[in-house]
């Protein structure tokens, strides 16, 4: 078994909280970490912008991305959701574990 974190973007704390919820509840994530005071700058629409956003960083298994992924994506308020999925290589076996455990 692999974990993975999968980072999101959203809009605010109240999106990212609720998607974390869903997830985890769910099993499709162990854990949701959500860090307020992001700022994105961006083009969208042929347009430079600046804006305010919060991070979701949930914690899942490889095998899950995919699933995990179209969740997260059916219940976010953009467009184009940011939703990528980062390996991790290495770490406390007992977290990973602990991850497994969590969504099965």
């Amino acid at each position: 078994m692999s974990v993975v974190f999968i980072y999101v973007t959203t809009p605010n704390r109240d999106v990212a909280l609720s998607l974390a919820r869903t997830v985890v509840e769910e099993r499709l994530a162990a854990c949701g970490n959500i860090l307020d005071g992001m700022t994105s700058v961006y083009r969208w629409e042929g347009e430079v912008r600046e804006e305010g956003e919060t991070v979701l960083i949930l914690k899942s298994r490889s095998d899950l991305v995919e699933r995990l992924t179209a969740r997260v994506i059916e219940l976010h308020p953009y467009e184009a959701p940011c939703v990528v999925a980062l390996p991790i290589v290495a770490g406390s076996q007992k977290f990973l574990d602990w991850v497994g455990a969590e969504t099965s």
